[in-house]
């Protein structure tokens, strides 16, 4: 956010703290600090790999190669998918993959550019073609995680950790999901991922209620008395906008696409930004988790950055710190 604001800005004070905090994130995969997850790319992408691009500043470089190698190292070669979280080894976790990993993976396109090793771009190849594979149900919903069994590489099953249930489809698993083949399009090429990004767009606009914003799960539609997340709103407004990026000027969704994201983001700001005064965050009304009752109808931060993002791409053409 802080890099954002600098570029929004120009304001050298943004600058000036967001620098400051590239020695913690190199600390951080030096002495593996909570490293044993996929969120890798999440953390280093929009901040290191953010500052390398924007500053050339070398320590946020190697940190954010170093976060890389982690994340590879979270890759399975026999069921073909990044784990999600824990210990390799641990029976319960071989083998899971999440949707939000989709966020994950530009990290790894991002090595393998820097440093020529193509083992990085072919372990998110591999994830991608599985996570369109395995977490995309024909509807065009989609299963928040899944299973690959890592001694024979089949499919075991689906199933959710933050949504409804496992047969509903997560808002903010979905909108991982549209902007994750979103930007795999924008990596690879291949218009497969395109094609899916528009069928989960779809059936997440279908699904919204009358102001556009997402109640926390797919499987609720109605205009009161469910909690909405706005993070996962944010999250798509952004995936909508990188999709009608992508798609040609002759593709008749692009302008309905960006269409919605303007009017999800106003809706954001007209109806759920926090207060000026009381409050660190910029997005209200979010969901963290709710089946463990944690976060719900809160701010969260990831909430809060892609609201901002939203914000700069609609104002000018912006290169996504995730290309």
């Amino acid at each position: 956010m802080l890099w954002l604001a600098w570029q929004l800005t120009g304001e050298e004070r943004y600058r000036s703290v967001a620098e400051r905090n590239i020695q913690s994130f190199a600390t951080r995969v030096e002495r593996l600090v909570n490293v044993d997850h996929h969120d890798l790319g999440f953390l280093y992408t929009l901040s290191a790999c953010a500052a390398y691009r924007l500053t050339g500043d070398t320590l946020a470089r190697s940190s954010g190669l170093e976060a890389a190698r982690l994340l590879l190292k979270r890759f399975d070669p026999v069921a073909n998918v990044i784990q999600a979280w824990g210990d390799m080894k641990d029976p319960k976790q071989r083998g899971r993959m999440i949707i939000d990993c989709n966020l994950n993976v530009p990290l790894l396109y991002w090595a393998s550019r820097e440093t020529g090793n193509k083992d990085f771009a072919a372990a998110a190849d591999k994830h991608l073609a599985q996570a369109a594979k395995l977490l995309v149900r024909a509807d065009a919903s989609t299963f928040h995680t899944f299973y690959v069994d890592t001694k024979t590489g089949k499919p075991r099953h689906g199933s959710t950790h933050q949504g409804h249930s496992d047969d509903s489809s997560w808002a903010r698993g979905q909108a991982w999901g549209i902007y994750g083949f979103a930007l795999a399009w924008r990596h690879t090429s291949d218009p497969a991922y395109l094609d899916i990004a528009s069928k989960l767009a779809n059936h997440f606009l279908n699904r919204l209620p009358g102001d556009g914003i997402c109640c926390w799960d797919l499987i609720f539609t109605d205009e009161v008395g469910t909690p909405r997340d706005s993070s996962a709103a944010a999250i798509a407004a952004c995936g909508l906008l990188e999709l009608a990026q992508a798609l040609p000027l002759s593709n008749e969704m692009r302008e309905t696409y960006e269409a919605w994201a303007a009017a999800i983001v106003r809706t954001l700001g007209d109806n759920y930004l926090a207060p000026l005064e009381g409050s660190n965050a910029v997005l209200l009304h979010a969901v963290y988790h709710m089946p463990n009752k944690a976060g719900v109808d809160e701010a969260c931060i990831w909430g809060d950055y892609f609201y901002l993002e939203a914000l700069m791409r609609l104002r000018h053409p912006w290169e996504p710190y995730w290309s």
